[in-house]
C-alpha cells in the first residue's frame, strides 16, 4: 500500500498547495449561484410546497453536488493530462505501482477534493439559510458515488486528451450540460413529460435527486432506483477505467 499512498499523497497535496484556487473558489462560485438564481428566481418557481421548503434551501444540496462533480472531474483530467504533456508520468509508469493502486489513488485524491468542496458549500450557505438534514447515509452515498463517476471521467478524459484543449472541451460539452440539466436549478418533476423522460436519462440526476433526498427526505424518483442507477454507472466506469490503465493506451505509447 506505499504505492497508493505516496502517489495518494502526492495528488492531495498537488490540490491542497493552491487551496485557494482549487477548494476556496469553486465554494465562492456556488455561492454567487446560490444568492443570484435565489433572488431572481425565488417567486416564480415552487418546491417542495407540502414541506414548506424555499427555493433558497432547495437550491444548496444541488449547488453542492454539482460543485463536487464538476471539481472532482477536473482533479483527474488535469492531474493526469498535465503529466502526459510534461512527461512527468513515465516516472509513475516506471514504479511497481499495479493499476489498482493507481487508480484507487487518482479516485481518492479527487473525490476527497470534490467532497470537501461541496461540504464547504453547505457550511457556508448555512450562514445564508438552514439546511435540514434528513437521512446522512443518502448524503454520504450519493456524495461519494459522484466523487467517484466524475473523476473516472477524468481520468478517462486526461488519458484520451492530447491537450489541453481536449479536456477542456470535454468539460465543456459534455460535463457542464449534464450536470446544469439535472435538476441542479428546479425539480424535474416541474418539467413537461418529454424533458422529464430526457431528464431521467441522465446519470446525474440521479446523484442530485438521491443527493438532495439526504437533506429533505423527499426525491423525485423512488431512492431505491436512484441506489442501483449510480451504483451500476460507477461499476461500469471504473471497470472502464481500469482497463484503459492497464492496457496503457496513450499512456505508453
Amino acid at each position: 500500500m506505499s504505492g497508493f499512498s505516496t502517489l495518494f499523497l502526492k495528488e492531495v497535496l498537488r490540490f491542497w498547495k493552491v487551496a485557494v484556487q482549487t477548494v476556496g473558489a469553486p465554494v465562492l462560485t456556488a455561492l454567487l449561484y446560490l444568492l443570484i438564481f435565489s433572488h431572481a428566481l425565488k417567486n416564480r418557481i415552487s418546491v417542495y410546497p407540502d414541506l414548506e421548503i424555499d427555493y433558497l434551501t432547495f437550491l444548496v444540496p444541488g449547488l453542492a453536488m454539482m460543485s463536487l462533480l464538476q471539481n472532482s472531474f477536473a482533479n483527474t483530467s488535469s492531474s493526469l493530462a498535465q503529466s502526459k504533456m510534461m512527461g512527468n508520468i513515465v516516472f509513475i509508469l516506471l514504479t511497481p505501482l499495479s493499476h489498482h493502486a493507481l487508480f484507487a489513488a487518482y479516485i481518492s485524491a479527487a473525490c476527497l477534493r470534490g467532497l470537501l468542496v461541496a461540504s464547504g458549500v453547505i457550511i457556508a450557505s448555512m450562514f445564508f439559510v438552514s439546511v435540514p438534514i434528513s437521512n446522512i447515509f443518502y448524503i454520504l452515498f450519493f456524495g461519494t458515488c459522484g466523487g467517484v463517476i466524475l473523476s473516472s471521467l477524468g481520468l478517462i478524459a486526461g488519458i484520451w486528451a492530447d491537450k489541453f484543449d481536449q479536456v477542456a472541451a470535454f468539460q465543456n460539452f459534455v460535463i457542464l450540460p449534464m450536470t446544469f440539466l439535472s435538476g441542479v436549478f428546479y425539480s424535474v418533476d416541474s418539467l413537461p413529460p418529454l424533458w422529464q423522460m430526457i431528464s431521467h436519462a441522465n446519470p446525474f440526476f440521479y446523484l442530485i435527486d438521491g443527493f438532495r433526498a439526504g437533506f429533505f427526505g423527499r426525491s423525485d424518483v423512488p431512492i431505491e432506483i436512484s441506489i442501483c442507477v449510480v451504483s451500476l454507472v460507477s461499476l461500469f466506469l471504473s471497470l472502464g477505467c481500469l482497463s484503459l490503465i492497464r492496457s496503457g493506451y496513450k499512456l505508453r505509447g
